[in-house]
């Protein structure tokens, strides 16, 4: 574990991995030149791997990473564990928080997947560092999942947690998620299937800052 925590005073800007979407190049580049565009937080999550093959992955994912970002383990804290990753990302019917923590630590990133903002209010209380919420937009990796809208994030931040928009999210609407109180955003395609992965994570991020600069400030 690096001990980096989530960045606060700027968006959190997340990429998930897919190995798959990313062929034939190497996921650890891709990675890596997202990083430099400015992600601040990557979530490893390819739940099809055997467990060996997801250790070494999350080892080269950290090895590429080399400490400028946190990196999580979706759904594994074992894995996340064993690599000593930042923390894990756990699915909507996965571990209870305080059970991720018991394995990796007070110190551990935990996030959780929520699907209405209704289960913000649920898990307000759970420790948690975040909630990914989505799918704002509709989106390609869940094809069969209405879209929230922007509504969700606006009445989802009223239960007071970190909010990250996930689902159909790119430079053209990430402003519009930061001014509706997410946080930061979580995002796939929008980088991993761009032929210059470090060139739309700083459009993405540039765009996710200008919005969070443009936010009213709280006296």
């Amino acid at each position: 574990m690096t001990g980096i925590r989530l960045p606060s005073g700027r968006p959190v800007i997340c990429l998930i991995t897919d190995r798959l979407l990313a062929e034939p190049r190497d996921l650890a580049e891709i990675v890596s030149a997202a990083v430099d565009g400015g992600v601040n937080l990557v979530q490893l999550r390819e739940k099809d791997l055997p467990t060996r093959e997801l250790i070494d992955l999350a080892a080269r994912l950290i090895d590429a990473i080399a400490g400028r970002a946190p990196l999580l383990v979706n759904g594994r804290p074992d894995v996340a564990f064993a690599t000593k990753a930042d923390g894990v990302h756990l699915p909507a019917d996965g571990l209870l928080p305080q059970d991720a923590r018991k394995v990796l630590g007070v110190d551990c990133i935990v996030g959780q997947s929520i699907h209405s903002p209704e289960e913000a209010l649920h898990y307000r209380n759970a420790g948690l560092d975040y909630v990914e919420l989505g799918s704002i937009f509709p989106s390609g990796s869940h094809p069969g999942r209405p879209a929230l809208g922007l509504y969700a994030i606006r009445a989802a931040a009223l239960h007071g947690i970190p909010i990250l928009a996930v689902g159909g999210v790119t430079s053209r609407n990430v402003a519009n998620v930061i001014a509706d109180g997410a946080m930061g955003v979580a995002v796939i395609s929008s980088i991993t299937a761009e032929p210059d992965p470090r060139s739309a994570a700083e459009q993405l991020c540039a765009n996710a800052a200008e919005a969070w600069e443009q936010l009213p400030s709280i006296a």
